[in-house]
């Protein structure tokens, strides 16, 4: 663990920016370098001490190190191990915006050279000529720096842009955050917090905000993340009221409904509105809950009642509990029909994924939509390992049967690594233009930005089956070298695992005859005829 060097009076393994700290506050010195000290009974090896740039090894030496020791005897050293740690690690996310804004400057620039010298034209993956001006290279090659960025921190595509915007203001506009941040004054959620708060300001506002906020280590000392946020908006009410209004005004065209999958089978259905409009909403839903719950019979908890009647408002449906929407259940047949355990998963009418529900969830699930004659089912081949069969098509587009099944094989998750994104695209792994095929085997399902930065220059990517669960593999070379291997989810597990695998249905099949596994993806749609009955059984 960290030690006190009696000689230089520091904490040994810190991360110390080369220049002073009196610099770094000022935003002087742009690099930053390891200084560590480790003795033989620390690693097991000789002594060592590493100064110079930062470099993944020594990183990873000091990493070791300190997992390696054995922790402080005493509350009071641990409290101020504690802190260390909060501090350094504060450092690192300075070193790696260091190390972002490093490599966006160099791509941009490397980029906006090649557009220049290639005449303001290139070639796409057809071959096709196409337009490229400066600002249209800057453009690709912050996709493609954001999409490598995602793929090495383990984040989202979205993610990894929004962490190279922030770092790039901290070391252009904001240098005393940047500084604070380094000393480990201020952690990555508050330094993010000053960025975004102070983006309605100009230049010269921001930078006074930033000077009177964390040039002094005192004004932020015990100052928390709410009061913060507070203490920005007093400033920046000061120095530009009008800009906080117009901010609020922009606000108003943001409003918007988002889903996203809570804990339990259960989702986050979210309303971003004015807060006028939010607070009328959940006063009539408060109101209606209210009398239905003194004036009737009703015994449900007010959150109950406010959350059906919500539903009930909106889909103009009777009871909550009756609402036919469009969701996709992908459900094994011994989870169906013969009181298996294996989880099922949830798609919704576009084919993106909103997670795992129990097997029993899933029956309910089903045998509700029969009984509101809104069930359809369809039966889907898989091999013995549960990996999906499919028919190859002639034609450049996934549709109809294909796409549901490369839907139904990703489930409605981007297949990227890290990338949650729902699936919009629907990828040839293997480029059409360079001979690939329009199969299962050669498709992935792509959100829109991870389909886009893989045609710019210097991506590839190969399919194969995973040895050890025998499904669709997708491994993702990028321009720097790294690969990255995706694969496809687990499907439900079908019943007899142990039968061979089966050839692809011939057409006019009934799924009922199969001798094989299957895997039911049923779909809840609108009441229509026709539909599967539910079978009376015998007495």
């Amino acid at each position: 663990m960290f030690r006190e060097n009696a000689a230089e009076g520091r904490s040994v393994g810190s991360m110390l920016p080369a220049a002073s700290f009196a610099d770094a506050r000022s935003g002087v010195g742009a690099s930053l370098a390891l200084v560590t000290d480790t003795g033989a009974d620390d690693v097991g090896g000789p002594s060592s001490t590493f100064v110079g740039d930062v470099s993944a090894d020594r990183i990873a030496a000091l990493h070791a190190w300190l997992l390696s020791g054995s922790g402080p005897a005493d509350a009071a050293s641990r409290v101020a191990v504690l802190r260390a740690l909060e501090e350094l690690a504060a450092g690192v996310v300075a070193v790696q915006s260091q190390v972002l804004v490093d490599l966006r400057d160099d791509e941009v620039r490397a980029a906006k050279e090649a557009a220049v010298a290639s005449g303001g034209t290139a070639h796409d993956k057809r071959g096709r000529q196409i337009p490229v001006t400066a600002k249209s290279a800057a453009r690709d090659a912050e996709s493609n720096v954001a999409q490598q960025v995602g793929l090495a921190l383990r984040v989202s595509p979205h993610r990894a842009r929004s962490l190279l915007g922030v770092a790039k203001v901290w070391h252009t506009e904001m240098p005393r955050t940047l500084g604070a941040l380094r000393e480990g004054r201020l952690s990555q959620e508050r330094a993010t917090l000053l960025v975004k708060e102070t983006a309605c300001l100009t230049l010269a506002d921001r930078q006074i905000i930033d000077a009177e906020l964390c040039a002094d280590p005192a004004v932020l000392e015990g100052v928390g993340t709410r009061r913060l946020g507070a203490l920005i908006n007093e400033h920046a009410g000061r120095l530009d009221p009008a800009a906080l209004a117009k901010r609020a005004a922009k606000a108003v065209s943001d409003r918007c409904v988002t889903l996203r999958p809570a804990p339990d089978t259960m989702t986050y259905l979210t309303a971003l509105l004015p807060v006028a409009e939010g607070v009328q909403a959940y006063a009539a839903l408060k109101v209606a809950a209210e009398t239905s719950r003194h004036t009737g019979s009703d015994e449900r908890p007010i959150g109950q009642i406010m959350a059906d009647t919500l539903v009930e408002r909106v889909t103009g449906q009777v009871h909550a509990a009756d609402v036919p929407v469009t969701v996709h259940l992908v459900v094994s047949d011994e989870a169906l029909l013969a009181g298996g355990h294996e989880p099922a998963v949830v798609l919704d009418g576009t084919g993106a994924g909103h997670g795992a529900i129990p097997a029993e969830v899933a029956r309910n699930l089903v045998a509700n939509g029969l009984d509101l004659n809104a069930a359809w089912l369809r039966a889907v081949y898989t091999t013995s390992t549960g990996n999906l069969i499919g028919a190859s098509s002639k034609q450049r587009f996934f549709t109809d049967g294909l796409a549901d099944l490369l839907r139904v094989r990703d489930q409605g998750i981007c297949r990227t690594s890290w990338c949650d994104a729902p699936i919009r695209h629907l990828d040839h792994v293997t480029p059409a233009a360079h001979g690939g095929d329009t199969t299962l085997a050669n498709g992935q399902g792509l959100c829109a930005a991870c389909n886009q930065a893989k045609e710019t220059p210097g991506w590839s990517a190969a399919t194969e089956t995973d040895p050890g669960t025998g499904r669709h593999t997708v491994t993702t070379t990028t321009p720097s070298g790294q690969q990255y291997r995706s694969v496809a989810p687990e499907p439900p597990r079908p019943a007899r695992p142990d039968q061979p695998a089966l050839s692809a249905p011939r057409p006019g099949t009934r799924s009922g005859s199969a001798t094989g596994p299957v895997t039911l993806s049923c779909r809840v749609r609108q009441p229509v005829r026709h539909h599967l009955r539910p079978v009376a059984r015998a007495a």
